[in-house]
């Protein structure tokens, strides 16, 4: 049985600059880089990584709304304005949301949903 979750691929056309992307905006330090493979490892045990060449996978996303990537911040309003400075559009301000935390959504380069989420004030 399942016990944990210890990784999210996602693939891409443009791996590399989908990686870019994740480093250079939201700050992901990369932990291995193989090809066109790239893993971050935003805690001990999990795994976030971007790839490319699936057979599958062919231009952006056509359902940006079927998974959502979750960030945590512990200040989503700098990370929000920083962020935007950096011309992310976001599609969703920072809210309240009604179990207490903030949420700020935007769009990656491949119109894969990301959020970023303060869970305490």
């Amino acid at each position: 049985m399942a016990s944990d979750i210890i990784g999210v691929i996602v693939w891409s056309e443009r791996p590399k600059e989908l990686a870019d992307f994740y480093s250079g905006k939201l700050g992901l330090v990369p932990v291995s880089e193989r090809g066109d493979f790239t893993a971050f490892e935003p805690h001990p045990g999990f795994r976030f990584s971007i790839g490319g060449l699936h057979p599958d996978v062919k231009g952006p996303n056509k359902d940006s709304s079927r998974i959502m990537l979750n960030f945590s911040t512990s200040d989503i309003f700098a990370d929000y304005s920083r962020l935007s400075e950096l011309d992310i559009p976001f599609i969703r301000s920072p809210e309240k949301e009604p179990w207490g935390g903030w949420i700020a959504t935007f769009l990656d380069l491949d119109g894969n949903t990301v959020q970023l989420m303060q869970i305490s004030e």
